[in-house]
């Protein structure tokens, strides 16, 4: 047994605990060491029931008195009601639908629980957490206690005690790969005192401190990896010449039709320098909705093409896929630059002479969707790479692509605005060139939020008529394509009939993702066109669709998007001449839900949005990387965590400078290894 022995093997697991424990990522006796804590309960003072109070959340040991269950008129709908007294006050506890509570919390049985304190006729703790105590576990009681996530087949109170064994047992094998000079600088306490005191805190200081030592560990190890693979990656040559522009970028340049931003004139700039280098560009172009990204993409096409290398320019709908051929071949015309588009809905013999010209080098553009990177598609001579809302395709999609030519210059653009401390773990090995600057002409969405109760519906549908008659045009987008029997939320399919019913001089269109690539084709470029009114969509058009007309966005049953989907669904209107208008619809919600669409209400900063979703839903929902677990930390939060990033980042920058093959740092090379060697080579665009 060693630290990267199955977890089966130590002793009470076995195999159907080890299954359990996998659902929860724990595989190996060195997982289970790091499996910390999700909360402590402190049970050396106990609350007593005579203490409590309405509205706190309370930690109390107390003993079963009675037990009762019984069903309710709603159906399928159980109560298991409990007494519980302390010897001199009781409390009742009661479960909704809790099955088998009757075979533990039996009279006499001395439990630990933690919940909400409520009103009830008399205080009520409501589906609390709980714990039988057992009088032979001395960490039960009398301590501050480890409270372990739990999943079926495990409770806390068996992981505990697990955890206790696997750490008198292995937790000295565990090694320290942090550098030393690096913890004698930040005072940082041995490795294994800092994990033993998570799984048995002291007190709150010193768990802050070891909590804060472990988070540095694993955002330094994660900085360390994307630095190393940044630098390694630079040491590669191409093998094809640098681009730098020429005629036809200049001709592009002079014809633009407008006058660039500052900020997209010095992201141009960024990539210009970028692509007239040896060493391959890997950049991240990032801005707010409306900031204009695809012109400064379309100038790195421009400067491809001149160098005489093909580029690829890759989007996640076949509906952005069009627009993006659409508007290049609008704005390369006179610059004799053949432009394809390579989508899955190409009739087989346009498919079969566009895999042609694509091979034969005729092609010097491509725009398309997944279906670039399929194995039937090779390139002469592809010397750019431009992956559109990148978050949207999977890490194995880009890879393929970027494995059909040597070290091809990389440019990853996305609408999503990220906060600082997301850019750092995700994109820690790209450059980044930031859009901070709006176009000019660009006027404030005005934002509101509604119930559709009949007074509003009346006065929303004539606000939506009168949009109409003057000229412009409105989407209404809806979070489902039909009706769900599981969630109260109105399908765009019925919403579209309604709204045909009580708009009738209206010319109305429906579109979602599951419409045939040619229908949905047709519905876009009629609406594109000016020939629809009203659109009722899905959010396939939450990115890239570009209609300067359409001056009004109905989000109906907001609450269903997040954040960051609520903001660029937004985005979609507010591009032409015309007052702009975003109607979040919305009934009572939650708490939570709530503060999203006050966020909306308050603000269209997109990167103040970013930082609320970031503090609300996590990383992966940001940013679509939950599955390369590059942010799946057992400690560190990229939220609180803020300076603990920079500082792991600065550190791992001198280290990885001083010393890029880690040769005086073998510890650190070994757990970057074991630790992270898959993930970075799926993280990002390596």
């Amino acid at each position: 047994m060693n630290l990267s022995s199955p977890v089966r093997f130590i002793k009470g697991v076995g195999e159907a605990r080890e299954r359990a424990f996998s659902r929860m990522g724990v595989k190996t006796v060195e997982d289970l060491l790091f499996f910390f804590p999700r909360r402590y309960e402190d049970r050396r003072n106990i609350t007593p029931l005579s203490a409590l109070t309405v509205g706190s959340t309370a930690s109390v040991v107390a003993q079963v008195v009675s037990f009762e269950k019984r069903s309710t008129s709603r159906q399928g709908l159980e109560i298991a009601s409990v007494l519980l007294s302390d010897g001199e006050h009781v409390i009742k506890a009661i479960w909704f639908n809790m099955r088998k509570l009757e075979d533990v919390l039996t009279p006499g049985v001395r439990v630990a629980l933690y919940g909400k304190v409520e009103m009830r006729a008399g205080p009520q703790l409501t589906n609390p957490e709980f714990e039988v105590l057992d009088e032979s576990d001395p960490e039960s009681v009398g301590r501050i206690v480890s409270i372990y996530p739990a999943t079926a087949g495990l409770s806390p109170k068996w992981v505990r005690r697990i955890v206790s064994s696997a750490l008198e047992l292995y937790l000295p094998e565990v090694g320290d790969f942090v550098p030393p000079e690096i913890r004698e600088k930040y005072k940082f306490s041995a490795l294994r005192e800092s994990m033993m005191e998570l799984h048995r805190p002291q007190g709150r200081e010193s768990w802050l401190r070891a909590r804060n030592r472990l988070a540095f560990d694993e955002l330094f190890l994660l900085q360390t990896g994307l630095l190393l693979r940044k630098k390694r990656r630079a040491s590669i040559q191409k093998n094809s010449g640098p681009l730098r522009p020429g005629e036809k970028f200049k001709s592009f340049w002079r014809s633009l039709p407008f006058q660039l931003t500052k900020a997209q004139d010095r992201c141009v700039r960024e990539i210009m320098s970028d692509l007239a280098s040896e060493i391959p560009m890997n950049r991240l172009l990032q801005g707010d909705v409306g900031s204009g990204k695809t012109i400064v993409a379309i100038a790195a096409l421009a400067i491809a093409v001149d160098g005489g290398a093909q580029a690829a320019f890759m989007a996640p709908t076949e509906i952005l896929a069009q627009q993006h051929f659409f508007r290049l071949k609008t704005l390369f015309a006179k610059l004799d630059v053949r432009i394809d588009l390579l989508t899955g809905s190409l009739s087989q013999g346009v498919h079969k002479k566009t895999l042609e010209a694509i091979s034969s080098g005729e092609t010097r553009v491509v725009v398309g969707t997944h279906a670039i990177f399929s194995a039937k598609v090779s390139f002469k001579e592809l010397g750019l790479v431009i992956v559109d809302e990148q978050h949207r395709f999977g890490v194995l999609q880009k890879n393929a692509l970027l494995a059909k030519t040597r070290s091809p210059h990389v440019l990853v653009m996305t609408a999503t605005p990220i906060p600082r401390t997301l850019t750092l773990s995700i994109y820690g090995d790209l450059d980044v060139s930031l859009l901070d600057e709006l176009p000019a002409g660009r006027r404030p969405i005005k934002t509101h939020r509604m119930d559709f109760s009949r007074p509003q519906q009346k006065r929303l549908l004539d606000f939506v008529r009168d949009t109409a008659r003057r000229g412009r045009q409105i989407y209404w987008v809806c979070p489902l394509i039909e009706e769900s029997e599981n969630l109260d939320v109105t399908a765009a399919y019925s919403r579209f009939q309604n709204l045909r019913e009580k708009l009738p001089g209206l010319k109305i269109a429906l579109i979602h993702g599951q419409l045939p690539s040619d229908e949905k084709e047709a519905v876009m470029t009629a609406f594109t066109a000016g020939e629809t009114d009203l659109l009722v969509a899905t959010s396939v058009v939450e990115v890239g669709v570009d209609v300067p007309n359409a001056t009004v966005m109905v989000i109906e049953d907001a609450v269903r998007f997040g954040v960051a989907q609520l903001h660029q669904l937004r985005g979609r209107v507010g591009r032409g001449e015309g007052e702009s208008h975003c109607v979040l619809l919305a009934g009572k919600t939650t708490p939570e839900a709530a503060a999203r669409l006050d966020a909306l209400l308050s603000t269209s900063d997109g990167f103040k949005l970013a930082e609320m979703d970031l503090r609300q839903r996590g990383p992966g929902e940001i940013c679509g990387v939950r599955q390369h677990g590059v942010t799946d930390f057992r400690v560190a939060d990229l939220v609180r965590d803020r300076k603990l990033l920079e500082a792991a980042r600065r550190e791992a920058a001198a280290l990885v400078d001083k010393d890029p093959e880690l040769k005086n740092a073998r510890p650190l090379a070994e757990a970057l290894m074991s630790r992270l060697g898959s993930t970075l080579e799926l993280a990002g665009t390596a």
